[in-house]
């Protein structure tokens, strides 16, 4: 691996936030709540961030409010953390976007798992390699969410595009994880635990040494503290942070994880961060569910 890579590796081993998108009034991006959210990621201690990631409404933006929030991004965080920008769509999407965030001044990127009915695990690959292979200066980390992708395919990624730093895992299978690791390899890539914090814990057992989060921005203090446990191999003082946040993060994956996004905005609205709109398909949480959110800050007293 190329001594280049070497930062951006690093970025990888840690917390990977995953800011929200805050939206105005009228529905377009509210800029200064982004940029402001930021800063509270950054001064928080956040060194890693993924703009247009899932928790960022991803695909509820229009190719342009991409662009603008890499560049916002990039405007506020550059020099202060690492910038992993999500990308994804048809090829070409992906390669313009990954092209215009080469060009923005990003560190690396996020290949969104492929949303396509139909996937072969040779296309995937392909796919992956078109990407990886137009903006070769970049870090790349693939978005795995198939169960069905071997890792021999991600070996073979690998030894084509030396790019391919890292993995965001998200497959929720702790044990498929450590096998799909050792047989891709292990110490090739940079493994990230891509389903946060209610994960990482078994995950870095198995061998990942970073973990994304959207939890992180409400409380950049739970989710720093749960890494520091887990660097030091100090798995009961994980658990703790992972039974304080339990129930935060089951109502985020309820129902095939239906209000992901609204329940971190709904926690932000409450601490008076940014509003609580999502995009359709999303939808804000119900009265009761908003009051639990409530209720969950309040006890961990932010």
């Amino acid at each position: 691996m190329s001594t280049g890579f070497d930062a951006m590796r690093d970025a990888l081993a840690d917390v990977v936030a995953i800011p929200v998108t805050p939206f105005a009034e009228d529905g377009s991006i509210d800029r200064d709540a982004y940029r402001a959210l930021l800063r509270r990621l950054l001064d928080g201690g956040v060194r890693t961030v993924t703009p247009n990631g899932n928790t960022g409404e991803f695909y509820a933006l229009a190719p342009e409010e991409r662009y603008a929030i890499t560049e916002l991004t990039i405007a506020e965080a550059a020099g202060r953390a690492a910038i992993l920008v999500g990308v994804g769509h048809d090829v070409s999407t992906a390669v313009a976007t990954a092209r215009h965030a080469r060009d923005a001044g990003a560190d690396m990127l996020m290949v969104h798992q492929p949303v396509h009915p139909y996937i072969a695990a040779e296309g995937w690959v392909e796919y992956h390699r078109q990407i990886s292979g137009a903006v070769p200066e970049l870090g790349v980390v693939p978005y795995i969410r198939n169960s069905r992708l071997g890792g021999s395919y991600l070996a073979a990624l690998g030894s084509a595009c030396p790019n391919v730093i890292g993995v965001k895992y998200a497959v929720p299978d702790a044990a498929r994880f450590a096998a799909f690791a050792r047989e891709a390899g292990l110490g090739r890539f940079v493994w990230v635990a891509g389903l946060a914090e209610p994960y990482a814990p078994s995950y870095f057992s198995a061998g990942a040494t970073g973990f994304t989060s959207g939890l992180v921005n409400v409380h950049p203090g739970l989710s720093l503290s749960m890494l520091d446990a887990l660097r030091s191999g100090d798995y009961p003082a994980a658990m703790r942070v992972w039974e304080r946040i339990r129930r935060f993060e089951e109502l985020r994956a309820a129902d095939a994880s239906a209000n992901n996004v609204s329940v971190v905005k709904e926690a932000l609205a409450v601490l008076g961060l940014c509003r609580r709109d999502v995009r359709s398909p999303g939808r804000p949480l119900d009265a009761a569910e908003a009051a639990e959110v409530a209720a969950i800050v309040k006890e961990w007293g932010i």
